[in-house]
């Protein structure tokens, strides 16, 4: 049964593309449609799903060499199940009609009915809404990939496709509902996450340290990376695709998108640079993956303050971040948690400070539609403080959630690879396949 149950479901999804053509044209004369800013957010779009396969490399040139073919996989499968979802569903449980602020109606844009024609979406009025939301399916291809660092190298494939569709149902959509939907929770609270510190870097490194805890420590927990080289390209393709990532988030080709291109790529410079000045400082050598690691996470930092802050304030923010990470790294060393390639630390905590320090540095001349108040820095504590609010929620919302999630899934199918699996390594064991 186990067997016919995945192509049964192929089958029930060719069923409905029968019985939902969505060929209703739309037409409402009232369009404002800018090339300008179609043809920026075609390029956004196809930057940020760059950055899953440059998220393979990165992860894959970290762990040992018979588990690279299967890490890296665990985040090119999101490219394929998570489009097919939101094609279906997942898109209308992030962004129709709100129900109470917490998730949208799954039968508004069921089956992407209502695309075609002069649709938009209200904070993004000069594009179609079609590209709207091929835009933020990328957002949701890469959130649950984030999180197989944390259990690289000892879940079972299966499983984990169990887990991943759970988690972006039960996890990320409603997230991204509540901040992003202008019904949403948080976004009416005033909570100012620009491009997914909560949303996609708080709610993945919550789920990770979850993982981490519930299958806990491989039977070879030391090893040495397989392909730095790897992890120097990986970063490449994530930093470059960051870029769709945190301008595309403008939603336009207009000057909010150049102060997010230059506050990222500043941060991640200054984060990057920090981390090995700070592992210096520490007696250790500058190494090529501590550098990498201190771009992603400065690149991860400044993502929900992106089109907030300033350029000297990206600055601060890369620079606090890097030292924060680089410490909970050194921190979590010490302890029984395996995360195995620190996901928590870095992604997680890396997104909580850039919310915390959005809160701290948010001024409304970098963006009028901040209408919450300026951070702490220039002395109201309001921002602030909803900020503070929103981490605790999320925290606590995606951190529980996801453990009963691999509670479930652990239920349907064992998360684990058997002890014998696992030395073998899960390029094999798995997938048949090895370098």
């Amino acid at each position: 049964m186990k067997r016919y149950f995945p192509f049964f479901v192929i089958l029930c999804i060719l069923a409905l593309t029968f019985i939902f053509p969505s060929v209703e044209f739309k037409n409402t004369g009232a369009s404002h449609f800018n090339t300008g800013d179609i043809a920026w957010m075609l390029m956004s779009t196809a930057l940020v799903l760059i950055m899953t396969p440059g998220l393979a490399f990165f992860y894959g040139g970290m762990v040992n060499k018979k588990n690279v073919i299967s890490t890296m996989l665990q985040s090119v499968i999101c490219m394929v199940i998570i489009t097919v979802m939101w094609g279906i569903f997942g898109f209308s449980l992030a962004f129709g009609d709100s129900f109470h602020g917490i998730i949208g109606n799954p039968a508004t844009y069921f089956m992407m009915k209502g695309m075609l024609g002069d649709s938009t979406w209200k904070s993004a009025p000069t594009i179609p809404l079609l590209l709207f939301a091929m835009y933020q399916l990328k957002f949701a291809i890469i959130t649950p990939a984030l999180i197989t660092g944390a259990f690289a190298e000892r879940i079972r494939f299966n499983s984990y496709i169990i887990f991943l569709v759970l988690f972006s149902i039960f996890i990320f959509t409603p997230l991204a509902h509540a901040t992003w939907h202008p019904d949403g929770l948080l976004n009416k609270l005033g909570v100012l996450d620009f491009a997914g510190g909560t949303v996609v870097h708080m709610s993945a490194g919550w789920a990770a340290l979850a993982s981490a805890l519930y299958l806990k420590k491989r039977n070879e927990a030391s090893h040495s990376p397989a392909r730095i080289t790897y992890v120097l390209i990986g970063t490449g393709l994530l930093w470059f695709g960051w870029f769709g990532f945190n301008a595309g988030s403008a939603f336009g080709a207009n000057h909010l998108a150049v102060t997010a291109l230059a506050t990222s790529t500043t941060a991640s410079a200054a984060a990057g640079l920090t981390w090995i000045f700070f592992d210096m400082l520490r007696g250790r050598k500058p190494s090529a993956m501590g550098t990498c690691i201190g771009a992603v996470v400065g690149l991860v930092a400044i993502t929900p303050a992106a089109g907030f802050v300033s350029i000297p304030h990206s600055l601060a923010i890369g620079i606090i971040s890097s030292v924060i990470s680089n410490l909970v790294v050194e921190w979590r060393t010490g302890t029984s948690i395996d995360d195995t390639l620190d996901v928590f630390p870095c992604h997680g905590v890396g997104g909580m400070v850039g919310m915390l320090l959005t809160g701290v540095f948010a001024h409304k001349n970098v963006n009028p539609a901040n209408v919450t108040g300026n951070g702490l820095f220039f002395g109201e504590s309001h921002l602030f403080l909803i900020q503070l609010f929103a981490l605790i929620i999320v925290s606590i919302y995606a951190f529980f959630g996801s453990l009963l999630l691999l509670k479930i899934t652990d239920m349907i199918s064992p998360l684990r690879v058997s002890a014998e699996e696992e030395v073998i390594g899960l390029d094999i064991s798995q997938h048949g396949e090895r370098l």
